[in-house]
Order: structure tokens, then C-alpha cells, then sequence
């Protein structure tokens, strides 16, 4: 069994029992796909040590509602941590793995120090773009058991934010603001284009709403 095969089986004895659609080895996939691009112009980049925080940077995913959530990320360095460790892993490159995993968490807003750390935290914000963080979105906010969107006011005109309320105001409260925080410049370019379509999608969502066009 490879490095690989053995660190996804053990990710999937730590979830035994979990179910997240957003968070799923599909989720892991698209994670470690997304870092082997934007690691292409991320000169020194330790490959093995990025994949393995691309494998358990999920490996503790706390509820979005947990009062501890900030801390999913620093729990999750510490499974991926204990692991490498037993599988004879240098105290040094166990510390890359560590910070890049601590670091990639919104919420830890914990500053990525490290190549490795900075392609990993762009990798999984892309996850909250384009079409599969539309995707994801919804299905968080319905396993939270938010509305789709407010019907009668989908844009917050006239009422605060609430996106545990409404699926559609997470975009405002945080997804198009992603694209801001890149660390890479083609982690920022990825981010930027499907930042555009989540606009075009919000803007036809609201046509067959009824909401219009002239928000924009």
C-alpha cells in the first residue's frame, strides 16, 4: 500500500461514522487536483508533505455551527501529525504538513508562512467558488436547515444578512470576497474566474425569480 493509499484509508477511519456532502473524499480529490496546479508555478513546493495536508486538512470537520469550529483545523494538524509520526515521518516535514493544515482554515485565520501552506489554502477556498461552491453551499445550508433564499428580498436590500437563514446571502457574507484573499497569483486567477460565473448564476437565478436584473 502507498504513502497515499494509507493515508486515505486511515481519513476514512477518522470520519467513520460522518457525513458531510461538502466534506467527502470527492472534496479531498478536488483539493489535492486544485494544489497540483497552482503548486506548477510554486517553485520548492515539498510535494509529499502538500498531499499529505491535502489528504487530512478535513480529517477533524467540526459542525459550521460548533462554538469550537475555529479550532477544526489545529485538531485536524494534530490527527495528520500523530499519523505521519508513527509512519517514521522527520520531525521537520511533519512541522510543513502541520502549518499548511492549520493554516488553510478561514475561520483558524491563522497567516500561511509556507509555500506549502499558501497552495494548500488557495486550493480548498476554490472549493467555495464556481459551480461547486454553489453546490456545496446549498447543501450545507440545507443540512443547517436554511431557506434557499429570502424570496421576498433575495439581494438584502432591505434587511441585514443572514446566511444561516438564506443559502443565497453567503455569497455577499463570504464566498465573493474569496477571491480577495488568495496567497498565489494562479490561485487568484482560478478564484477570480469563478467568482464571475457565481455572479452570472446569482443573476439568473434572480430572472427566473423574478428578482430582475437591475441589482447589478
Amino acid at each position: 500500500m502507498s504513502l497515499e493509499q494509507a493515508a486515505r484509508a486511515e481519513l476514512i477511519r477518522l470520519w467513520t461514522g460522518a457525513q458531510d456532502a461538502a466534506h467527502d473524499l470527492g472534496h479531498i480529490d478536488r483539493v489535492w487536483a486544485n494544489c497540483q496546479q497552482i503548486m506548477m508555478d510554486e517553485p520548492g513546493i515539498d510535494r509529499d508533505a502538500l498531499q499529505m495536508a491535502a489528504i487530512f486538512h478535513d480529517a477533524v470537520n467540526l459542525p459550521k455551527d460548533a462554538p469550537n469550529r475555529a479550532e477544526a483545523s489545529v485538531l485536524s494538524a494534530q490527527a495528520a501529525a500523530a499519523w505521519l509520526t508513527a509512519q517514521g515521518w522527520p520531525s521537520e516535514r511533519i512541522a510543513i504538513v502541520r502549518h499548511a493544515i492549520e493554516a488553510h482554515s478561514f475561520s483558524a485565520a491563522i497567516p500561511p508562512r509556507s509555500a506549502e501552506a499558501r497552495v494548500l489554502q488557495d486550493a480548498d477556498r476554490l472549493e467555495a467558488l464556481g459551480a461547486i461552491g454553489l453546490a456545496r453551499m446549498f447543501a450545507v445550508a440545507g443540512a443547517m436547515g436554511g431557506a434557499l433564499f429570502d424570496a421576498a428580498d433575495p439581494l438584502a436590500q432591505h434587511r441585514p444578512l443572514d446566511d444561516r437563514a438564506f443559502a443565497l446571502d453567503h455569497l455577499e457574507v463570504k464566498l465573493l470576497r474569496i477571491a480577495e484573499t488568495m496567497q498565489t497569483p494562479t490561485g487568484r486567477a482560478m478564484a477570480e474566474e469563478r467568482a464571475e460565473w457565481m455572479y452570472s448564476f446569482r443573476s439568473r437565478l434572480l430572472r427566473e425569480i423574478g428578482g430582475g436584473t437591475t441589482f447589478f
